[in-house]
């Protein structure tokens, strides 16, 4: 039986120290924050409830294989990991709504919308892509399972490597579509040229596949790892930040934990400050950051509002230009997330999100900011909302790129530096561990970005999968 010291409760962090312990180690999770989540976080506003971070649960088949190799890992017949787990998720009815150039469409592209004919189409070619997905999202790159999904998505995407370029190969797709397909490369926190061609098969696979929320909130994720952790006697400890790490040990205020290994899920800069003799250096380009509005509502929004809403810029090229120079843009994209009180069974009141795309300049930012107010005001109008925001506000609360960065990656970066083509998304090889450091192993959203919830826990397995072949197997696969 090996010690594993988990650094970061996030769901990263909680996935790799849930399969160490499932697989039979002692394991010991510290979290800074008094509570778990990282940025799927869970807040109070006007006396509501609201989860932050990733509002929906794509590619539940991530969820299912960790419930399936926990399963196989445990020698203790009276766990069962789906029943311990506890997690219940229902389908959208949709991937979402978007709003372009006074264009509204919903994806899937309905009957009778004029890009249907084209949609569907598209849908032909990448809907049937999502296995292929699923296995790249919990199997390193190079490993010999990965290779058959590789080669479908070669023959898919021909040389033409990144989204951009695939998309615009596509003459037939209409511009307004291309450019709602395109968008989904912010979930990797860069432009559509940054990220590899798969990213445009997202919107195809997430409309076949369905898009998730677990009942009660995407925190219920949280909550979900959190007792299959503490089932197989993972030692949670919160509000005890690390102030030292080397081989052997981490540093507390409160105590030194011995560690065979150690894994974390902190941002990259983060983590080289608690080495010995390093000394972080903030990257150059960052991902985006976000400015996230979190309202509780006076009275309910129309009767056919989209639980989730996307708002374009007039421009995307534009935006993509000012995220890469870390500029305030002019337009940027928007998302809006509606939970009705009736969804959520303990909320009395109807709550909003909106999360404005933003550089990661670190700044603080409120209502008043003039780069907030004028969006809040063109995205309101562009989705077509009567009155104003303003108008149904009871309370709000902000998280900005000065919230982010306090726990995350340098000017609040959620998804870390960006990085060559070659190592961006769900594709790239990411550096587990090196050479210098094989104790040391690395997990979380700067280091498999792009993918949301699927890609942070998937990227946890893969690491975890490499990691666990070094450790000598715990006597009962429970710990």
């Amino acid at each position: 039986m090996s010690s594993v010291v988990v650094i970061g409760g996030g769901v990263a962090g909680l996935t790799a120290a849930v399969l160490s312990a499932w697989a039979g180690h002692t394991v010991t999770l510290l979290e800074a924050d008094s509570t778990l989540g990282g940025k799927s976080s869970r807040i109070e506003v006007g006396g509501q409830t609201i989860d932050t971070g990733p509002s929906l649960f794509t590619f539940p088949t991530v969820w299912q294989e960790l419930l399936r190799r926990l399963d196989a890992s445990s020698q203790d017949p009276s766990l069962a990991a789906e029943e311990t787990a506890g997690l219940n998720l229902e389908r959208l009815p949709e991937v979402g709504r978007y709003y372009f150039r006074g264009e509204v469409c919903s994806l899937p592209v309905p009957p009778g919308h004029p890009w249907h004919p084209a949609w569907e189409r598209f849908a032909a070619l990448h809907a049937p892509i999502g296995p292929d997905v699923t296995q790249l999202l919990t199997t390193a790159v190079m490993a010999r399972d990965a290779r058959p999904s590789l080669a479908r998505l070669g023959k898919l995407y021909g040389h033409r490597l990144t989204t951009r370029s695939y998309l615009d190969s596509l003459t037939w797709l209409p511009d307004g579509l291309r450019e709602v397909i395109a968008i989904h490369t912010l979930n990797a926190g860069v432009g559509p040229s940054r990220t590899p061609a798969l990213y445009a098969s997202m919107p195809a696979v997430m409309a076949q596949d369905g898009v998730w929320v677990p009942r009660g909130g995407v925190h219920e994720l949280v909550r979900a790892l959190e007792r299959l952790a503490r089932a197989a006697g993972v030692d949670v400890r919160t509000d005890e930040p690390v102030l030292a790490l080397e081989r052997g040990q981490v540093t507390t205020a409160q105590k030194v934990h011995r560690a065979d290994a150690v894994v974390s899920g902190l941002d990259a800069d983060r983590l080289e400050g608690l080495l010995p003799g390093r000394t972080p250096r903030p990257p150059r380009k960052l991902s985006c950051s976000a400015v996230a509005i979190y309202a509780a509502l006076k009275r309910p929004l129309p009767a056919d509002m989209s639980r989730h809403s996307v708002v374009l810029p007039e421009d995307p090229q534009a935006l993509y230009a000012s995220l890469e120079a870390q500029r305030e843009p002019d337009q940027t994209m928007a998302f809006l997330n509606y939970y009705p009180a009736t969804d959520s069974g303990t909320n009395t009141a109807d709550t909003l999100a909106v999360l404005l795309t933003a550089p990661s300049n670190g700044q603080r930012y409120g209502l008043d900011n003039a780069f907030v107010d004028r969006e809040l005001r063109r995205v309101w109008n562009a989705a077509g909302l009567p009155e104003s925001f303003d108008a149904y506000l009871e309370e709000s609360a902000i998280l900005d790129p000065n919230y982010f960065s306090r726990a995350g990656s340098s000017g609040g970066a959620l998804y870390g530096p960006v990085r060559p083509l070659v190592m961006s998304g769900p594709l790239h090889r990411p550096a587990h561990h090196s050479l210098k450091r094989p104790w040391l192993w690395r997990v979380g959203a700067s280091v498999h970005p792009g993918g949301g919830l699927p890609a942070v826990m998937g990227g946890a397995m893969i690491a975890m999968d490499k990691l666990l072949r070094t450790l000598e197997p715990g006597p009962s696969g429970r710990g």
